[in-house]
């Protein structure tokens, strides 16, 4: 018989993923009317991601993430999680490719899914990660589907039905944190960290209206050492 802790965390990872086509269903109508209302919605999705993105960030992965490395390790990973993102994004602006949502939807799900893993493993509830996924997969989802589908609107259907075949990297990546990576805390620790500082760069570059510069990628970066210097702080008292 599996272990019921394996069990509850496939499912609390099956249901994070499936909220990336819930959130495509929800953009799957031909719009809603007046139009006002329908922009209004598409900010309200995208406040609602940020909101999640945000606390994901401030309230799990970081105060996870700086319990086995140094201050040094700490900044290394936050700061190259953020560089990274930043390299994807100027690549995706480049290319001009229609997925440049999914490439960010799928950069923040697979090192997330792999923290829940090892999180269930080492003894932590998985509950308020596995909220925090679900909640800013449904806005990520949202606008996924809205881009991708601007670019092929012949393809509605088979954008939700990749949506769902990628729910199922929710539960694979989890069995790899659960199984192989829990018995390496510091990785743990890199890979929750790198992925704090990739997803508050989206967030600084993709959503706060203030900082955003059309084809400039640096000024997020401002947001990045803020942060830094916040955690740095809080780990040097600790």
């Amino acid at each position: 018989m599996p272990d019921a802790g394996i069990i509850s965390l496939l499912v609390v990872s099956l249901i994070a993923g499936l909220a990336m086509p819930a959130g495509a269903l929800l953009a799957f109508g031909r719009g809603i009317q007046p139009k006002w209302r329908e922009k209004e919605l598409r900010h309200g999705v995208l406040a609602l991601g940020a909101g999640a993105l945000v606390s994901a960030v401030a309230l799990v992965l970081v105060p996870e993430g700086i319990k086995d490395v140094s201050v040094l390790a700490a900044c290394l990973c936050f700061v190259g999680g953020a560089l990274a993102f930043m390299a994807l994004d100027i690549y995706l602006a480049k290319n001009k490719t229609p997925a440049s949502q999914l490439a960010a939807m799928l950069s923040d799900f697979i090192p997330e899914s792999l923290a829940l893993g090892t999180t269930a493993a080492l003894g932590g509830s998985t509950l308020l990660l596995g909220l925090l996924i679900t909640v800013q997969n449904f806005p990520e989802g949202f606008n996924a589907y809205r881009e991708m589908r601007a670019k092929d609107r012949d393809n509605r259907k088979k954008i939700v039905l990749l949506f769902c075949v990628m729910a199922l990297l929710g539960p694979i990546m989890s069995a790899i944190g659960y199984f192989w990576l829990a018995d390496y805390p510091v990785v743990i620790s890199g890979i929750m960290l790198f992925a704090a500082g990739g997803i508050l760069y989206s967030v600084l570059q993709d959503i706060a209206p203030q900082i955003r510069m059309e084809n400039h990628w640096l000024p997020p970066l401002g947001g990045i050492l803020g942060f830094l210097i916040g955690m740095i702080g809080y780990m040097l008292e600790g």
